[in-house]
């Protein structure tokens, strides 16, 4: 055999030799599955490399993907981030919209949905209690209380100072009707009626002072002075003053005695169930009672739910993470799938390499067919 032929031959057995054992090498790491026997004897090299490491291989498969993955760092980055927090601002804000601002159904719609019926006369029940409630805590601070421990000091000065002022405000009404046509006939008609009501004697001064004219005169002028004078502004505000100081003595609660309090009562809870008008605002939509509701809680309360469940969310991440064990999950998922899955995933990312590994030893091993070659044709 020539050297050329020599050489050809040692390098295709090099190749042969090279490739079958990589592409057997390949092959070992996955079979067999089990374990083989001759007798009691296992054979070596079974199973395969990554059957018989599968346990170490999950464990360890789940130890990377918690501790370099999926990472609380790396969820944090992909959820909680300004763009997740608009888009999730943006989603409640359409929700919101859609299922409650512009929804056709009433309060009374979605009470019933709740399957509360009656919902109207329990509010008014319990504004009426309110009144009754708010009744009976002023009763019991007033009760045994006098106007003076109740009413503020600053209320007492401007009362005493718009005490003087009502008296002197009377006394001016009462001097300009007195200077005034109509207080003079006043004058006259009591006058008259003085001497009507004193019989005989009264007719008897009637003639001796003659028409009451003259009388009326002379008493206008007496009573404007009068009401003009110091001495009368002093007197009616000392007996204003002197009544004041009676009423700031009296027991509050025995004054409301004197009033219908029963019936301001009931007529406060008619005004408040009028102005509230329950049934009505049942009645009508959120849009209706509220149109500027949705650009409302867009700014001021979408906003706070957003930063409040990011926060909890930063806050239990870890401890949500630590609870789901991811770790043993990932293992057990791992052991759950068939040896065929495993293989069959490993060798659809690595099948190029794979293919490489054996043209690479089938090359390496024709190499070496040609060296050894060379080599037994030297020393021949």
């Amino acid at each position: 055999m020539n050297l050329l032929g020599t050489l050809a031959f040692m390098a295709i057995i090099g190749a042969l030799i090279g490739g079958v054992t990589n592409h057997l090498a390949i092959k070992m790491l996955f079979w067999p599955y089990e374990a083989k026997y001759i007798g009691k004897w296992r054979m070596p090299f079974t199973p395969g490399l990554i059957p018989k490491r599968r346990n170490e291989l999950s464990t360890q498969l789940g130890r990377t993907v918690v501790e370099h993955l999926l990472t609380p760092e790396t969820f944090k980055k992909r959820f909680f981030n300004e763009e997740m927090h608009m888009k999730i601002q943006k989603w409640l804000n359409r929700q919101l919209s859609k299922h409650v601002f512009e929804s056709s159904k009433s309060f009374n719609d979605w009470l019933l949905s709740a399957g509360q019926t009656g919902v109207d006369r329990r509010i008014e029940a319990k504004l009426d209690d309110l009144v009754d409630l708010q009744k009976d805590s002023l009763q019991a601070y007033i009760e045994g209380k006098t106007i003076r421990e109740l009413m503020p000091e600053n209320w007492k000065a401007e009362t005493e100072t718009k005490l003087f002022e009502g008296v002197q405000y009377a006394l001016d009404r009462g001097t300009d009707y007195f200077d005034s046509p109509h207080g003079r006939q006043t004058i006259k008609s009591l006058l008259d009626e003085f001497f009507e009501s004193r019989g005989r004697f009264g007719h008897m001064l009637h003639s001796l002072l003659g028409e009451s004219k003259p009388l009326v005169d002379r008493i206008q002028p007496e009573i404007i002075k009068f009401l003009n004078s110091p001495r009368t502004f002093e007197l009616v505000g000392t007996l204003a003053y002197s009544e004041w100081e009676k009423v700031q003595d009296r027991r509050v609660d025995e004054l409301l005695q004197e009033f219908d309090f029963e019936s301001a009562l009931a007529a406060v809870k008619q005004h408040i169930r009028e102005k509230a008008a329950v049934s009505s605002r049942l009645n009508s939509t959120l849009a209706e009672t509220w149109p500027g509701g949705l650009e409302w809680t867009s700014i001021n309360i979408t906003p706070l739910v957003t930063d409040f469940v990011f926060e909890q969310g930063e806050l239990k991440l870890e401890e949500t993470i630590s609870k789901i064990d991811m770790e043993t999950m990932v293992k057990e998922q791992v052991d759950s799938l068939p040896l065929s899955r495993i293989e069959e995933l490993m060798l659809g990312i690595s099948r190029r390499e794979f293919k490489m590994i054996t043209v690479l030893g089938a090359l390496l091993g024709g190499i070496i067919g040609i060296v050894q070659g060379l080599i037994v044709t030297l020393l021949n």
